[in-house]
C-alpha cells in the first residue's frame, strides 16, 4: 500500500518528517518518496509518499509517525493530512493505535473492492 502525507503548506514539516522517519531504527526501512512541484522560485516539496507492507510496517510507520508529531508539539501544522487512493484524513490528533488500525482498515477496503464478486 502506498500513502501519502501532504504538507498542507509547511513544506518544512515533511523535511522533519523525512528525517524522523530515516532515523528512527523501526521505521528506516520504509520507502520514502519526496513529491514535488513547482513553487515561485524553485521545486517546492508537497508531499512524501510511502509505501508500506503489510503488518510491521504499518506499525512502524504508525508508532514513528505519532511520536514525531509528539515531539513537535503543536508549531508545525503541516503534514496531518493521509491520501490513501480516494480517501483524505486528518490523521495528526491520531494515536499510533489509531493510525494502524485507520491504516489497516484502508488496506481492507481497498483489497475488498478489488476482489472479484461472482
Amino acid at each position: 500500500m502506498r500513502i501519502r502525507i501532504e504538507s498542507d503548506g509547511d513544506e518544512r514539516s515533511l523535511t522533519d518528517l523525512r528525517e524522523w522517519l530515516g532515523q528512527d531504527p523501526k521505521a528506516r526501512s520504509l520507502d520514502v518518496t519526496p513529491v514535488s512541484g513547482d513553487g515561485p522560485t524553485m521545486s517546492v516539496l508537497h508531499a512524501l509518499d510511502v509505501a508500506l507492507g503489510h503488518g510491521l510496517d504499518i506499525g512502524n510507520f504508525a508508532v514513528a509517525y505519532a511520536s514525531w508529531r509528539l515531539s513537535r508539539g503543536t508549531a508545525h501544522r503541516g503534514a496531518r493530512r493521509l491520501t490513501y487512493g480516494a480517501t483524505t484524513v486528518d490523521i495528526g490528533h491520531l494515536s499510533p493505535k489509531e493510525l494502524a488500525e485507520l491504516l489497516r482498515r484502508l488496506e481492507n477496503e481497498d483489497a475488498d473492492s478489488a476482489t472479484p464478486t461472482s
